[in-house]
């Protein structure tokens, strides 16, 4: 693999470089797609997370949507969604959402949500009718579920993943070594057993990870080689951008050659598909991981 020099090598605050320009969102296709998420009250993690592909995917007709809410448990110091104490869910929400993705027309759908940890069932029950609805109204729609980590509540795992998508995806993020700053209420070791027995219940599994925060190379190597040995098929690695001052600086920018390495490897390693490079997320392209 090569060292390509990080961006700004000597500078204390990396300035961005020129390959993670984003074009502005345009077009009929996404002016409908913004129209369905404001008439229906809706909320996507494109917004809330502040995704530099949201014109693209919406300009193609696609979105993720973010279901219980848009306030967070958590307080991951990395993401630009709300944290705080959430209201109680709105139990419509499964047919808003479903209905949604029907006047959408998508062939593939992408749902996630916020974690849920006061939530006895960390939201199962929501998560079900909302696939099964989306099923009900689509059915020739194929669904990936980006869910959150459940605290070893693995009953509430088994019923969120029971309801008939085809990719159940959790986000492990980061090395083991930057848990505690990046993800202080999660745990290495609780994701990979989540991605094992979300494997082990028959589904194709999937994870990311953010590159640009202080790892190494030999870190995300073992990273690599960690969720291969629990079961993980599709792997999506992307450059971590600060949301705002208050989060967690970047480190460095990767160069883009480096994430093509990142590619090689993990497909090497046996991963069934690998996503890698600098404005890659989770649910980019996310129709090819089928």
């Amino acid at each position: 693999m090569l060292d390509l020099p990080v961006v700004s090598q000597n500078d204390p605050k990396p300035r961005k470089p020129d390959w993670l320009r984003v074009k502005l969102p345009i077009g009929e296709d996404y002016k409908k797609v913004r129209r369905i998420v404001d008439d229906y009250k809706l909320h996507t993690i494109c917004q809330s997370g502040n995704c530099p592909n949201m014109g693209e995917c919406w300009g193609a007709g696609t979105a993720t949507f973010m279901i219980l809410g848009d306030v967070c448990t958590r307080s991951c110091s990395f993401c630009a969604v709300k944290t705080g104490r959430p209201k109680e869910y709105d139990i419509d929400e499964p047919n808003r959402v479903a209905e949604a993705i029907r006047l959408m027309g998508v062939k593939h759908a992408v749902i996630t949500s916020v974690n849920r940890d006061e939530l006895a069932d960390s939201g199962a029950e929501i998560w079900y009718q909302t696939v099964t609805l989306t099923k009900n109204l689509s059915p020739q729609t194929t669904i990936e579920t980006l869910i959150p980590d459940v605290k070893s509540r693995w009953e509430a795992l088994d019923r969120m993943i029971s309801a008939g998508q085809e990719v159940v995806s959790h986000n492990m993020e980061t090395v083991e070594r930057l848990y505690r700053l990046v993800r202080p209420q999660a745990k290495y070791s609780r994701s990979l057993e989540q991605i094992r027995r979300t494997k082990d219940f028959g589904k194709r599994t999937k994870t990311g990870i953010m590159l640009g925060l202080g790892e190494t190379k030999e870190e995300v190597r073992k990273a690599m080689v960690d969720l291969i040995q629990h079961g993980c098929d599709v792997l999506t690695l992307g450059q971590y951008l600060q949301p705002t001052k208050s989060h967690l600086e970047v480190a460095e920018f990767i160069h883009p050659e480096v994430f093509a390495e990142y590619k090689e490897m993990g497909l090497e390693l046996g991963f069934n598909f690998v996503e890698s490079g600098p404005l890659v997320r989770s649910s980019y392209h996310s129709e090819r991981h089928l």
